[in-house]
């Protein structure tokens, strides 16, 4: 029997010609994306050791977790931290497998350790407090891991949706937060923090984009020297975004800041991250899996990062349904914006989903012409799902 593929018109204006578009992005200090992060890269390093071990990834999805957020004193020259975070691990994993133990807890710590020196460079991961909730499977869940098929059915039932392309706004905004965070940009500019949010508003051709990115304190020896160091960095992504789009921009920097306030007009850290007093993160709150948060858009409900790679649909459509859009548009003609929706039923395989559904806005004319060429497009997709699975496993495709 084949796949239950279908087709269809979308009768919609498309994304870049409607008058007002939102689209925003959290960065890597930001407290939502480091739990993301660290949780998806536990589902990474576990999902190696089982397949090194076993020649099979076991059950786990380390999807729920929550950076709580710490207290400091910041002061301008320099402040300390005096309550560390703490991040807690939630959800499940498999501990054992037959006589052999897996140390699922160290896994978990340690690999949070490694990405924060990694990534956050005044955070110091031997300082947070680590919580591990996590706990083995239920029995019928982890049981679709030992039924026999190439194929494993899904963990969940539930719907995904990805499209492309993303538009001109949409790419300013993601590619603006990895310029901040670029290793070139912390060279110019040491004493900016990691916690960038990029909000962009195109308005017709009229682009704001207001940016929250925390001063580190060391660095700031007084509240003017603040506002100097902020206009220089404000410049700086004024020129960027001028020579990035062909819209005309508009940037802000930290617009909370008020001068003569002292400590309370200005966004000052001591870590570089809001998680240190002001902001708890969790797992979900985040970018969807292309990067962005794009408010004009239908958005899967599902938190893909540190669900298992090979089962759980909320991870692997989340994923797959982007691939598919993306695919779909550079290879089949005249499209001007397309949309790919994967519902899954638990228990089903998941390269046969309930329905895969494509909504297609074309530059000229009915989607008629090309439908076939799509339906091979999303059908191929479907059929190599196992080695997509691997992908995902590896950590070669970014979640967040």
């Amino acid at each position: 029997m084949g796949r239950n593929i279908v087709i269809d018109d979308l009768n919609a204006t498309p994304i870049e010609e409607r008058r007002v578009e939102v689209v925003e992005r959290k960065g890597l200090g930001h407290p939502d994306y480091i739990c993301d992060s660290i949780m998806n890269q536990v589902s990474v390093e576990l999902s190696k050791l089982y397949m090194n071990r076993f020649g099979a990834i076991m059950h786990h999805n380390i999807d729920k977790g929550m950076l709580v957020a710490g207290q400091v004193e910041s002061r301008f020259g320099g402040g300390k931290v005096v309550q560390p975070m703490r991040l807690i691990f939630g959800d499940r994993a498999t501990f054992n497998v037959g006589d052999n133990s897996i140390p699922v807890n160290d896994i978990a710590i340690s690999t949070a350790k490694r990405w924060l020196r990694d990534n956050l460079r005044f955070v110091d991961a031997e300082e947070i407090y680590y919580q591990s909730e996590l706990k083995q499977g239920s029995l019928e869940l982890t049981d679709i891991f030992r039924r026999p098929g190439t194929i494993l059915g899904a963990n969940d039932t539930s719907a995904a949706v990805g499209y492309a392309p993303m538009t001109q706004t949409e790419k300013l905004v993601l590619d603006t937060e990895r310029y901040l965070n670029s290793e070139a940009f912390k060279k110019e500019f040491p004493w900016t923090g990691e916690d960038v949010k990029v909000m962009g508003l195109r308005e017709g051709s009229e682009l704001h984009v207001t940016v929250a990115m925390p001063l580190i304190d060391r660095f700031v020896e007084s509240e003017p020297d603040y506002f100097r160091k902020k206009e220089e960095v404000l410049g700086s992504i004024n020129d960027y975004v001028s020579r990035t789009v062909s819209l005309n921009p508009h940037v802000y920097l930290n617009t909370l800041d008020v001068p003569g306030r002292g400590l309370g007009g200005v966004y000052l850290t001591v870590t570089g991250t809001s998680a240190e007093d002001a902001d708890c993160g969790q797992v979900g709150r985040g970018n969807r899996v292309n990067g962005i948060i794009p408010l004009n858009r239908p958005v899967s409900s599902e938190a893909a990062a540190g669900k298992n790679p090979v089962s759980h649909v909320g991870k692997i459509y989340n994923l797959l349904t982007h691939r598919m859009a993306d695919r779909i548009y550079r290879d089949v003609p005249g499209i001007r914006e397309v949309y790919v929706w994967l519902l899954s039923q638990i228990g089903k395989p998941i390269d046969s989903p309930k329905i895969a559904a494509a909504q297609v806005i074309m530059e000229n004319g009915t989607v008629d012409a090309v439908k076939k060429e799509i339906i091979d497009v999303m059908d191929a997709e479907l059929a190599d799902i196992n080695s997509f699975c691997m992908e995902l496993a590896y950590g070669r495709i970014p979640v967040c």
